[in-house]
């Protein structure tokens, strides 16, 4: 893809410019993952913690014909409130752009992005993986190939739970990705931080996975890596209970024939209503500790 079809914010085209520390953001969680108007307190609140901690921000879509590194204020309320925002991955990057739609960028597309801006790290809530029943369905997130083939460190609290965690992992070992530990030997699993399954190995410092990823790069190993970063205790749910509930939300997306990218919104928003609210809650602050967490190994990449 040509670097023509990039534009971006004053803030972010002078970071890059002077090697300053960038976190992407991705746009799929404002416009597809959450209601308003918590998806542009959220997204804002999430820029500023990036700022707080010595990186600057880069929300990252798709608008009039460009693929927008950086977005003002306005943009981010379009994106928060349109609701013809189409959701994007690596096959849609062509059609949306051409046709000069709105689209959101998922975890795969937020990377494309990043990378074509030469960003190394990425924040977001949990990724895409291997649906439940995948074996069946063949319903593979396009984020697992992307993470084999694009440069960008992946701050996140795990896959999210709605998937199926393990067959993720073997998916991602085989592709040779990186699963890293934060601060923790089991990995994540978004709402819980817990989930039955180990990381590839722990690392306790942001410099510590800065060197990681560094070495990894200049190895000439392609592809990201995934910083498993659990929800701060105070705000995760009980792992046992999650799983029922999305137990119910599944059998309930089965018996309505909710398919393909409709998914994982359906999901999340019924299990928003089947908790009260509580995993909204959950979403938001995990979302703002990897934002933390990737502004420090953003910085301590430029230290390198």
């Amino acid at each position: 893809m040509n670097t023509t079809y990039l534009t971006f914010t004053d803030e972010v085209k002078d970071a890059l410019a002077n090697n300053k520390p960038v976190v992407a953001l991705e746009t799929t969680i404002i416009s597809h993952g959450m209601p308003y108007p918590q998806n542009i307190e959220m997204a804002k609140k999430v820029e500023q913690i990036i700022r707080d901690n010595g990186a600057v921000p880069a929300t990252i879509g798709i608008m009039d014909g460009k693929i927008k590194i950086g977005l003002n204020e306005q943009e981010l309320e379009a994106f928060a409130t349109n609701p013809h925002v189409e959701k994007v991955s690596r096959r849609d990057f062509p059609y949306i752009l051409s046709s000069g739609q709105i689209g959101a960028t998922t975890v795969a597309a937020t990377m494309i992005g990043a990378a074509l801006a030469g960003i190394e790290v990425f924040a977001t809530g949990g990724i895409g993986g291997v649906h439940r029943e995948g074996e069946v369905t063949m319903d593979v997130s396009a984020d697992l190939t992307e993470l084999a083939q694009t440069n960008v460190a992946v701050v996140c609290a795990g896959v999210k739970s709605i998937l199926d965690i393990g067959r993720t992992l073997e998916y991602l070992e085989t592709h040779g990705v990186p699963v890293v530990g934060y601060k923790t030997s089991e990995f994540p699993s978004f709402y819980a931080r817990e989930s039955g399954y180990g990381v590839d190995f722990r690392l306790d410092e942001a410099v510590d996975v800065a060197a990681m990823l560094r070495t990894k790069w200049e190895l000439g190993l392609a592809g990201g890596a995934i910083i498993a970063n659990p929800v701060p205790a105070e705000s995760a749910m009980d792992h046992v209970e999650i799983e029922s509930f999305i137990q119910q939300a599944l059998a309930e997306a089965k018996d309505q024939n909710v398919t393909g990218k409709k998914v994982t919104p359906f999901l999340l928003a019924r299990i928003k209503q089947l908790t009260e609210g509580r995993s909204l809650e959950t979403n938001i602050a995990l979302v703002y500790h990897n934002a933390e967490t990737a502004a420090k190994v953003a910085v301590a990449l430029k230290s390198k």
